[in-house]
């Protein structure tokens, strides 16, 4: 094509682009030469395996788009990966052997801000681009130009992470006076329950419980029964599976009730943690990436899902797909775009592409700060309703995961109380 190309007709094209990938469909010129390699690890075992490995197979669906649609700069792409078992001690020497051993041409990062963090001073000491993947303002101490994050908790993640928790509770009557907090003791975790302390000093709303638990704790019902005996108005959670699990378990056993539970847990997400509490999530307001609401549907999402759970059915693997995929795969197409945008593989004018323009992708249009973080926040928080069973194919469907935060998403009413009557 010859000519300058205008933002505009980039912007459409990256579009189609997107939609075409997400689909797998596209006729295009068979890539030559060397592939490019794209190293990174993953939590494929360990406690974080339940959204490392969908992730995973995301990036390989993405992989079969664009090696169908030509390559990237016309040259196949292969993925190097490693299991880093969801231990962060694991992941510097990984990325070491990435760059060194197997000369990678480019990087991207594991899931989730304890895996993400490890890997940062390496990325910066070799001057990698580098889109990383469900990290929680994990650039802040480190302040590197050539990052992007796809995560929608933003840049200040410490006072608008709970911000739609509270705003949901705001249409309770009477007004919520008291709150308890309880979470894990991880960064992901205490910056989620800094936020929840911001947000009730907001509201007017009193701390009567407040307590972060060490990683090795197994039982949470000594944290429950104070929870209880607190007798709170509203009950957030800032938990990781396995402790998402235990307390929402504990809860249940010990008939802890309140106006409103749940929050920053991350596990309700999981295909197998749906599968497994079933109808005890029914009511439970929760913080998530997606939902599929008709009010979140963007160009390109339902042909992903449809690839994507073709491919886990093929592999036995899970086959929801609604919450690390939609953004593994949105990963992958930022990083597409900002090698294409820089007609190289060349890290610094990538890292320098990343904070440009708006990169269309199948969670929508997003566009990246000098943090690296989305210019515009945009944590959801959906409520479980009318969940009756363990059957996962009602998790597919509108109404089961109702969207009441923020208000542009909003799908559903709030039901008081939890648990459900």
């Amino acid at each position: 094509m010859n000519g300058r190309m205008t933002r505009r007709g980039f912007g459409l094209l990256a579009t189609a682009a997107a939609v075409s990938a997400a689909a797998g469909r596209g006729v295009a010129q068979a890539p030559a030469g060397e592939p490019i390699r794209i190293g990174f690890s993953m939590p494929l075992s360990g406690a974080l395996a339940g959204n490392g490995r969908p992730a995973l197979l995301a990036q390989q669906v993405w992989a079969e788009d664009i090696n169908a649609r030509g390559g990237l700069l016309g040259r196949s792409v292969k993925l190097v990966f490693y299991d880093d078992q969801s231990n962060g001690a694991n992941v510097p020497g990984i990325y070491t052997k990435l760059l060194d051993v197997d000369k990678v041409d480019l990087v991207i990062s594991s899931y989730g801000t304890a895996l993400i963090a490890p890997a940062m001073p390496v990325i910066i000491r070799r001057g990698m681009a580098f889109v990383s993947l469900l990290g929680s303002s994990t650039n802040e101490m480190f302040k590197y130009g050539g990052t992007a994050n796809i995560s929608p908790v933003g840049r200040r993640m410490n006072v608008d992470f709970a911000k739609g928790f509270f705003e949901i509770a705001r249409g309770l009557n009477p007004t919520p006076a008291t709150l308890s907090i309880a979470g894990l003791d991880s960064d992901f975790s205490n910056r989620a329950m800094e936020s929840a302390r911001w947000q009730a000093r907001e509201h007017g709303i009193r701390v009567v419980y407040d307590r972060a638990y060490p990683p090795s704790t197994v039982d949470f019902s000594p944290i429950v029964r104070a929870i209880r005996s607190a007798a709170p108005d509203l009950v957030f959670f800032a938990s990781y599976p396995p402790d998402s699990v235990g307390l929402l378990k504990a809860a249940g056993e010990l008939k802890l009730t309140a106006k409103m539970l749940g929050g920053g847990m991350v596990g309700p997400q999981v295909t197998a943690i749906k599968a497994q509490l079933g109808a005890q999530l029914n009511n439970l307001v929760c913080w998530d990436v997606y939902a599929p609401e008709p009010t979140m549907t963007f160009p390109g999402t339902a042909a992903f899902l449809d690839r994507y759970r073709a491919a886990a059915e093929a592999k036995g693997a899970e086959t929801l797909g609604l919450y690390a995929p939609p953004l593994a795969y949105a990963q992958m197409q930022v990083l597409e775009q900002a090698v294409t945008r820089a007609g190289s593989l060349d890290q610094a004018a990538i890292g320098a592409a990343l904070h440009r323009e708006a990169f269309p992708t199948i969670i929508g249009e997003l566009r990246f700060d000098q943090t690296g973080e989305w210019v515009e926040e945009r944590n959801i928080y959906i409520q479980y309703q009318g969940v009756t069973g363990n059957d996962l194919a009602q998790f597919k469907q509108p109404g089961t995961q109702v969207i009441l935060y923020p208000p542009q998403y909003r799908s559903g009413q709030l039901r008081p109380g939890f648990p459900a009557a």
